[in-house]
């Protein structure tokens, strides 16, 4: 399944993954960099950037055509945690497709409205340019067709099978494809709400349904309290979920069984999810893990989820970990 498919609304486009499909800072996030803004001298691929890291950079490409190989350059080097390769990032970034004497920009964080969720799988080249780099770097990365898309391009974001793609990259916070809350426990549920206990395994947590009718309205109950900053508008969030169908007491979707975390604009417009997910969110601390009751009318109304067994009926359960919040930019 797409990543978040049973709590987005629509998927949000990005060059990054190879199924070209995705997504400045709050507490517990450590971006820090030597320096303020730099130029990087001339690259092997003949592209110079500068601009400070956060801020959109100015790009410049040389007359001739791009290098045959990949590049990869540090263009401001940070000094916070490295980013490992399963690890889900927070990043900004701007993307170009390179092609004989002209590039044309495909994606800019800067412009769409703010810091994005970068997850596995993502293109070969940009493994190779990130891993092992530390959280606060700006990086440029160019990728030949054989690092990126390959000989078939990528239609759906206008990439051909001899483009070269050219990406400046913001590492601004890692998330660890297994991270989960990480505050004080106060409550496990229970009575006429689930209860949530440890799963087995990476699992995260089991919900049982009780024997009762599910409430009417939205419910947002508090299990572990985090100590970081409340979630605000318009901020990306980035979560682990387990999703239960209150009918059924079945899982339906789960971050914990792909793996990775996801990541998600909050009362964005468009929304980005549905809207109990937006609604019960808001306000609560970095590091807190959450029940969410949704009533169909705040979750997918009387279309309900085919593809998830969710009926137009269906009361739907969440067990939320908020990881980190990044302020747009």
């Amino acid at each position: 399944m797409a990543k978040g498919m049973f709590v987005k609304v629509a998927a949000i486009a990005s060059a990054l993954s190879v199924t070209a499909g995705c997504l400045a800072l709050s507490a517990g996030s450590s971006v820090t960099s030597q320096l303020a803004a730099y130029t990087t001298p001339l690259t092997p691929g003949g592209v110079v950037v500068s601009g400070r890291f956060g801020h959109a950079p100015h790009v410049r490409f040389p007359a001739g055509n791009p290098p045959g190989g990949l590049v990869t350059d540090t263009v401001i080097r940070g000094t916070g945690p490295v980013l490992h390769k399963t690890d889900a990032f927070a990043m900004n970034l701007v993307a170009y497709k390179w092609h004989g004497h002209s590039a044309k920009l495909l994606q800019s964080s800067f412009r769409s409205g703010g810091p994005e969720l970068a997850t596995e799988p993502l293109l070969r080249g940009l493994v190779i340019a990130l891993t092992g780099k530390r959280i606060g770097s700006r990086m440029l990365a160019i990728l030949p067709p054989a690092y990126a898309f390959g000989s078939a391009g990528n239609p759906q974001t206008g990439v051909g099978p001899d483009d070269t793609l050219v990406f400046v990259i913001d590492l601004i916070e890692r998330f660890p494809a297994r991270a989960s809350a990480h505050g004080v426990p106060v409550s496990s549920g229970g009575g006429s709400l689930p209860t949530v206990t440890a799963g087995a395994g990476r699992a995260g947590p089991a919900v049982r349904i009780p024997r009762t009718p599910p409430p009417a309205g939205l419910i947002v109950k508090t299990l572990i309290q985090g100590a970081g900053s409340r979630v605000a508008r318009h901020q990306l969030v980035v979560v682990q979920y387990v999703g239960v169908n209150w009918r059924t007491g079945k899982v339906f979707d789960a971050t914990w069984s792909r793996g990775t975390p996801f990541g998600f604009q909050i009362a964005a417009k468009p929304a980005q999810v549905i809207a109990g997910f937006d609604a019960g969110l808001l306000g609560v601390r970095t590091g807190s893990r959450v029940l969410l009751v949704i009533p169909p009318s705040e979750g997918y109304g009387s279309a309900g989820n085919q593809q998830a067994g969710i009926r137009g009926t269906d009361t739907i359960v969440f067990v939320v970990d908020v990881l980190g919040t990044v302020n747009p930019s």
